[in-house]
């Protein structure tokens, strides 16, 4: 595993900070391996009962300040991480195992299968069963500090077309991707999502393949505040690292001025909260009506 290290918050000035200010920058400063090692224990420990309490004395901090550095360092409160790492986890059991749904409940550190099967369903859209339907791994966009994955252009194309006969949205929004000045053309997916870690498909996607920095646009998006996710796969091509990249943006879309965002990917990172979601969502029927009102049907890929 790579681990890369959270950046310095604090800047180089031009006249010597208050002692208090030095010394406040000087301990967030020290304290930020103390992120790397807690998401470190998250990945090896996630199946345990685990307390911010818990977790904060195991990196010689105060809960209070830990959950403030780390939500700073990961965009998440830690209970949203160590969520992001579980469901994770599970889905790939799921997709890649034989073993009873009651036997990852126990592996990903849940105690009860009703309680996880109605958070799966919550969150994902579908019961765990319904997740290891062939379509499911096969659509599966996965991206963590460890492990990445992106299906081919044609297969989004698929998926797409698939969802083409389903209400959409009638925003849309303009997506200007900068990639790493080392990185090679690549397959990029742009997806637009309702949560920043989303356990489930995008309201919209756009995808194009041999790519460099440039515009995509994204069709079909509803009005409303949206996460959007990029994620580029180099082909295995990129020297010197990982041969995957991701950038995040915010977006708010109006019926009256679509807006101009821009995404700036990079190698994924240890602080990355680990993300999979599948382009076969589809509703079950517990969640049907949810799906209704949150999430209208995907748009094909231009």
């Amino acid at each position: 595993m790579i681990l890369r290290s959270v950046a310095s918050t604090g800047a180089k000035r031009e006249v010597d900070e208050p002692p208090e200010d030095a010394d406040r920058l000087r301990r967030e400063h020290a304290v930020q391996p103390a992120i790397l090692r807690a998401i470190e224990l998250l990945l090896e420990r996630y199946f345990e009962p685990i307390t911010l309490s818990a977790l904060a004395a195991e990196v010689y901090v105060s809960p209070f300040h830990f959950s403030r550095i780390f939500a700073k360092a990961t965009g998440v409160t830690p209970g949203r991480f160590l969520t992001a790492v579980r469901l994770f986890e599970a889905k790939r059991l799921l997709l890649t195992t034989s073993l009873t749904v009651s036997d990852i409940v126990c592996s990903v550190g849940y105690s009860s299968v009703g309680t996880f099967t109605s958070r799966f369903v919550r969150a994902v859209g579908m019961t765990p069963t319904e997740y290891r339907e062939p379509e499911v791994g096969e659509l599966l966009v996965a991206h963590s500090a460890y492990f990445q994955r992106l299906p081919s252009l044609q297969s989004l194309r698929d998926a797409g077309r698939n969802c083409a006969s389903q209400p959409v949205g009638t925003g849309h929004l303009d997506v200007d991707l900068v990639l790493p000045d080392d990185a090679p053309p690549a397959t990029v997916l742009v997806g637009v999502f309702a949560d920043s870690v989303p356990q489930r498909g995008p309201v919209a996607f756009g995808g194009s393949a041999n790519t460099r920095s440039g515009r995509l646009t994204v069709h079909g998006v509803p009005d409303g505040n949206w996460t959007v996710i990029a994620v580029a796969d180099h082909g295995g091509h990129l020297t010197g690292g990982p041969a995957f990249t991701v950038g995040t943006a915010e977006a708010a879309v109006t019926p009256f001025d679509p807006p101009d965002v821009t995404v700036r990917l990079r190698r994924p990172a240890l602080t990355d909260p680990p993300i999979a979601i599948t382009l076969a969502s589809r509703p079950t029927p517990s969640s049907r009506q949810q799906f209704a009102t949150q999430r209208p049907h995907l748009r094909a890929v231009a």
